[in-house]
């Protein structure tokens, strides 16, 4: 298989954690006889340095012409005072809406060895294992006007969807409800929003063409209570844009372990822009000590949704198990025992040799949806 993939590391520790994704896609190439070409370009806080934009026009002309997306991060204090429309996340709205990225896949599933660093008790996230599904290009963040008004004493932000956009964000909820445990919880704010009615509505059109899901809906005030007082119940949420934006990150410290969590964003067909949950954390940019998997782990979700490679995806999975498993962390996992902590490179390297020391067509039991 050949394939086109575009890098954006961005800001901060993107560069580094970019770097140990190559590597690993580099082994896998190697040891499944596929061909991956990259291309790195500008987006962010380095962009708007370089280019005076957060998104140049080159950026997005590589990336709809490239097979996959993977990005590192972007953001930091240098820019935090810039007009909004110089700030280094509008790149990163521009690209999703650029290339129809409407789906965010977010896999919140705990380690074993890094459950201890939760701040719940192990015994409530222990065995959570949900995917937070999660509309990225409509609702509140991209409705117009949203603006000040009255020479500044009011101001006015839009939340706006259309059916077609609630829609297909539902059936992707739906289908990856079916290839889980077969529910889904659907999150909204129907006894207030107007958007939020038709959502409901949609989500209760929509189930009949999917006999085997179970379906609840939850809303969303109350769906922030249950992620902390037993995230076990969930399998699939599906939600608007900005209620994602805020569980989705609550979740994500749930396992104690935000340096671990990969993210996917597609659109309708096989594409997708792939990126670790965790920011660009410039206070350890360019010390070697940042923790590399969570790229790892989107690079293998690229590999799963974008290029249908069902056994090489998993093989990175469980090459990042093993290697925690075996006691090895980055500064910021606290493993309890005897554990090594190690820089970023040498991370990577134990993730590479595990990828290598196993059979090529050994099929590996998947981690993540």
């Amino acid at each position: 298989m050949k394939k086109q993939i575009v890098l954006l590391p961005g800001d901060g520790i993107g560069t580094e954690v970019m770097d140990s994704a190559k590597e690993v896609l580099n082994a896998i190439a190697d040891e499944f006889n596929h061909t991956f070409t990259f291309s790195t370009y500008d987006i962010g806080g380095v962009a708007i340095d370089k280019h005076g934009t957060p998104l140049p026009d080159e950026t997005t002309a590589a990336c709809k012409e490239a097979d996959a997306v993977l990005l590192g991060a972007v953001g930091g204090p240098k820019w935090d005072n810039n007009p909004s429309h110089l700030r280094p996340e509008r790149g990163l709205l521009g690209i999703r809406k650029e290339l129809g990225l409407f789906a965010n896949l977010r896999p919140i599933k705990g380690f074993p060895t890094l459950l201890h660093a939760s701040p719940l008790k192990e015994h409530v996230v222990d065995g959570s294992d949900l995917l937070i599904v999660r509309e990225l290009t409509g609702g509140l963040y991209f409705g117009t006007p949203s603006e000040r008004q009255n020479d500044g004493q009011s101001v006015v932000d839009t939340l706006a969807y259309t059916r077609k956009e609630i829609e297909r964000i539902v059936d992707k909820g739906f289908q990856c409800a079916q290839l889980r445990r077969k529910k889904l919880t659907s999150v909204d704010k129907a006894n207030v929003l107007e958007s939020s009615k038709l959502w409901r509505e949609v989500v209760e059109e929509k189930k009949a063409q999917y006999p085997d899901v179970t379906v609840e809906h939850v809303l969303v005030d109350a769906a922030a209570m249950k992620l902390i007082t037993n995230p076990a119940q969930f399998d699939v949420m599906v939600t608007e844009n900005m209620f994602g934006d805020i569980l989705s990150d609550e979740a994500s410290v749930l396992t104690g372990s935000l340096g671990m969590l990969p993210s996917a964003s597609l659109r309708e067909d096989s594409f997708g822009l792939y990126e670790p949950v965790h920011g660009s954390a410039p206070d350890i940019a360019g010390q070697g000590i940042a923790n590399p998997l969570a790229m790892i782990l989107s690079a293998a979700l690229m590999l799963k949704h974008s290029f249908h490679l069902e056994n090489e995806a998993n093989l990175v999975e469980s090459a990042v198990k093993a290697v925690l498993d075996e006691g090895y962390h980055t500064a910021d996992l606290n493993i309890l025992g005897n554990g090594q902590k190690v820089g970023t490179e040498k991370m990577t390297e134990l993730v590479v040799q595990f990828i290598k020391a196993e059979s090529a067509t050994k099929s590996i039991q998947s981690c993540y949806c």
